[in-house]
């Protein structure tokens, strides 16, 4: 198996309530033929919205809340004051704001929030994680 993260999907309880989130963060929806499902070009990945209970079943488990594992995603950002910016982009377009933005102990800046569906969103920006200008991180060796 390569090394390589394509496409994150999320399984949302009302899709078009949480395609309407994220284009008032203002991502863009590609590929607006397919029904039932919103995607999002995220960089060099795709980010999914699909039904929780047809992902369940895709992955061939229940919707009975035991099948999923807890994920955090995480978006980086290029300068320390961007972190406050973001959260609050996100707050104002209906997220939950979970932990404000801090100082961390390893030198960098986050906070949390959470989307109309409860996934929680890691805002950061990290010193030693330069970001490419396509939007990469590019881990140092």
């Amino acid at each position: 198996m390569e090394q390589r993260l394509s496409l994150v999907t999320l399984g949302v309880r009302d899709l078009d309530r949480a395609r309407a989130f994220y284009e008032r963060l203002g991502w863009v929806r590609g590929l607006r033929a397919a029904e039932g499902v919103a995607f999002f070009q995220a960089g060099g990945m795709v980010l999914a919205l699909w039904s929780r209970a047809a992902l369940a079943a895709d992955a061939g488990l229940t919707d009975d809340g035991r099948g999923f594992a807890s994920i955090t995603l995480s978006h980086n950002v290029r300068r320390r004051e961007e972190v406050d910016a973001v959260l609050a982009g996100a707050v104002a377009a209906g997220a939950r704001l979970l932990r404000p933005a801090r100082d961390t102990e390893w030198g960098g800046r986050a906070g949390h929030f959470a989307d109309p569906d409860g996934f929680v969103w890691e805002v950061a920006w990290n010193p030693g994680f330069p970001i490419a200008a396509d939007g990469a991180i590019l881990l140092p060796d």
